[in-house]
């Protein structure tokens, strides 16, 4: 099962992904996975994943997120709709909100959403020598010790503010996504992760191409871009920090 669920492309050219990390301190590495893991997981986002939702409306704000299950509830639904209208005033004033489909592989494995599935057995994979291994080469970073993770899916009118994930204290040194939308994601769709230098210009853009693994190092200022109604798919993606701690 390990071979159909994660397995890293064998035929990557560390020393160059190295090299290139240096120079920019981040870097997208197109086939990361191989090909047949790469598919297997994009099945289990799309088809086996019980969705719930992540919001934030202000800088200062409170996070919050419900499992798919939750938002059956009528008082949660209104609870998220009205937080829903305040990321919209949120970002309109240029502060921070962000809202999108959300499974916490931290959280389902602490409370037992579903033990022994997929998703908890995901975790174990990206919590393993031939992951982090890997990033520890990639980044020049040995002193990385553990991932965390989430699944997203940024649908229609979905979107992540401008931020620098600055909680270096916490121990995060490298955040990663591992992009497994569809494969002929149109750039009109958005759902990019773009970086921005200090003019507010962006200087890097990274599509979310299937297979791709996106990483950088923390902080630095980035978002991802809105996710407009006529896109046909969601952006599913795997995605979290390393640490060092």
């Amino acid at each position: 099962m390990a071979k159909a669920l994660f397995e890293l492309n064998p035929d990557l050219d560390r020393a160059d992904l190295a090299s290139r990390f240096a120079a920019q301190k981040r870097l997208q590495v197109d086939d990361f996975l191989t090909d047949e893991t790469a598919r297997e997981l994009r099945h289990i986002l799309s088809q086996g994943t019980e969705w719930g939702v992540a919001v934030q409306a202000g800088s200062t704000a409170k996070p919050h997120s419900w499992r798919g299950r939750e938002l059956r509830d009528p008082a949660i639904g209104k609870q998220l709709m009205e937080i829903v209208k305040e990321t919209d005033k949120v970002a309109a004033s240029g502060d921070y909100a962000y809202r999108s489909h959300r499974y916490s592989l931290v959280e389902g494995l602490q409370k037992g959403w579903a033990p022994g599935g997929p998703h908890e057995l995901l975790l174990e994979y990206l919590n393993a020598e031939d992951f982090l291994g890997f990033m520890r080469q990639i980044t020049d970073i040995p002193e990385l010790v553990k991932a965390d993770g989430h699944a997203s899916c940024f649908g229609p009118n979905h979107f992540l503010g401008q931020h620098n994930d600055s909680h270096v204290a916490e121990g995060w040194r490298i955040a990663y996504v591992l992009n497994l939308t569809i494969d002929d994601w149109h750039p009109d769709w958005g759902g990019y992760l773009v970086f921005f230098d200090e003019a507010g210009n962006i200087e890097t853009g990274f599509m979310p191409r299937f297979n791709t693994l996106n990483l950088f190092l923390v902080p630095q200022s980035h978002a991802v871009t809105y996710v407009p109604p006529f896109a046909p798919r969601g952006r599913y993606a795997i995605s979290g920090w390393l640490r060092d701690r």
